[in-house]
């Protein structure tokens, strides 16, 4: 079995604040993609929106984030969520 990967999604307390960032990661060309935040890091927020970032590319969008002011709520690390056989049945 593969080793789990390390991906880092990034919360946010409303959709508007994920698209917004979303394209300004975009804009910036850091890969980045929209994926339901997990519920065992969600918490008590509402949004059910996060971006998910792949380990490599975490300093990079850091920095952007900080250099241009990005709002979120939190950036949390978490091992093993996509599992790509989930949902194939041939």
């Amino acid at each position: 079995m593969p080793e789990p990967i390390l991906r880092y999604y990034i919360l946010f307390t409303n959709y508007e604040q994920g698209l917004a960032l979303h394209a300004l990661l975009d804009e910036h060309g850091l890969p980045n993609r929209i994926a339901p935040a997990p519920r065992c890091i969600q918490g008590k927020l509402s949004c059910g929106m996060s971006l998910l970032i792949e380990q490599a590319d975490i300093d990079a969008v850091r920095l952007c984030i900080d250099e241009q002011k990005g709002e979120y709520y939190d950036i949390v690390p978490l091992i093993g969520q996509i599992q790509p056989h989930r949902d194939k049945y041939c």
